[in-house]
């Protein structure tokens, strides 16, 4: 019989709830369950095990970032010699999905429509594990449970994910230029930045960019700027004209022009909306 755990259980009225486990070699967490009404993510620590679904098993080592799903049946259990740590954090699915629909971070719904949880091997998303947790014991809000997230999501993205048979692939070379873009003083740089890290010619760039995710190196930094301006609104308390420039807008009203026109919201109407949705 499926075990479905509620996030109220475990938070007692936090934002979120972040713990520490640690499963011996051949050992399991828990049997199997779901989950009622949250996401979580899991970072592995240390060690190795195996993640137990329905669909079969998925590996774990340390480095590797799950994203568990309310629908994903699942156990972890821990591989022999040392076992498996891992920190995870779970999070109301509501707050999850206000998140992401406001920031864009994932527009094609991709995490969502996976066949099972989404795992990435991120190593240096360790460290972002290990400072929510720090904050966990210090009476957290909301706000820590976004600063989670906006630390997070640059250190992974839906482009790592295996995309399915016959659907087109990016370059290494591509993939790893695209991730980099993340970093606020890459997407600065805007396009020219682009080119050097993908060491390309611009026509090669952009034939490539157009069949991988269908869409202009102009516009795959554009709709990037535009998230991290979003998930800046909605996590700190920067002005407005600050934000701007850390993203690499040449002036505020124009920022606030495209960001309008992309979200039918101001910066500081979204900035508003999002602070109310995000309190779980």
């Amino acid at each position: 019989m499926d075990q479905a755990l509620r996030f109220e259980s475990h938070a007692f009225g936090r934002p979120f709830h972040a713990a520490r486990v640690r499963i011996a070699a051949r050992a399991r967490d828990t049997e199997l369950h779901t989950h009622a009404d949250f996401h979580e993510l899991m970072g592995v620590v240390s060690g190795s095990g195996e993640h137990l679904l329905t669909t079969g098993t998925q590996g774990l080592v340390a480095g590797d970032v799950v994203l568990v799903r309310p629908q994903d049946q699942h156990a972890v259990r821990g591989a022999a010699p040392d076992g498996l740590e891992f920190v995870n954090v779970a999070f109301p699915s509501s707050a999850w999905r206000g998140f992401l629909d406001l920031t864009r971070t994932n527009p094609t719904g991709s995490w969502a429509t996976a066949r099972g949880p989404v795992a990435f091997h991120t190593p240096a998303a360790i460290a972002v594990f290990e400072h929510a947790l720090d904050r966990f014991q210090d009476e957290p809000g909301a706000y820590d449970l976004m600063r989670f997230w906006i630390d997070l999501l640059p250190l992974v993205s839906p482009e790592e994910l295996a995309s399915p048979a016959g659907s087109p692939t990016a370059p290494d070379w591509l993939s790893k230029a695209c991730r980099s873009m993340r970093a606020e003083e890459n997407l600065r740089g805007g396009v020219p930045r682009l080119l050097e890290l993908s060491g390309v010619s611009p026509a090669h760039l952009s034939r490539s960019m157009r069949s991988a995710y269908g869409r202009t190196p102009t516009a795959f930094v554009a709709d990037l700027r535009l998230e991290h301006a979003a998930s800046l609104l909605a996590a700190t308390n920067d002005p407005v004209a600050v934000i701007a420039a850390r993203c690499g807008f040449t002036s505020q009203s124009y920022f606030t022009r495209c960001f309008t026109a992309a979200h039918e919201l101001s910066p500081r109407d979204f900035r508003r909306r999002s602070q109310r949705a995000f309190v779980p």
